[in-house]
């Protein structure tokens, strides 16, 4: 199945697209956590040992199967070079 035909299904059905909708941080966050690991040119190993982890776990962050806690965000921001910024905003109706 091509893209485009995939996305005419989505967005008949308004339980799927409210579920995407509820995943969507989730999703831009694993997104910045891989490109800037890659950015880096380091391994989920070597990202994993950075933050006192197991490769694993990276991996199964990366892949959407694991919630990280505030805590392991954090490690994962400084071991990037980078501050990580969670702020609550209105939501646009």
């Amino acid at each position: 199945m091509e893209w485009k035909e995939a996305k005419k299904i989505i967005n008949k059905d308004p339980e799927v697209l409210k579920e995407l909708k509820n995943l969507e941080l989730e999703y831009q966050i694993i997104s910045q956590i891989i490109t800037l690991r890659k950015e880096k040119k380091l391994t989920q190993k070597e990202l994993a040992e950075l933050i006192g982890d197991k490769q694993s776990n990276i991996s199964r962050l990366e892949s959407g199967n694991y919630n990280p806690t505030l805590a392991k965000l954090k490690k994962i921001a400084d071991c990037l070079n980078q501050r990580l910024d969670i702020r609550f905003v209105d939501k646009v109706h």
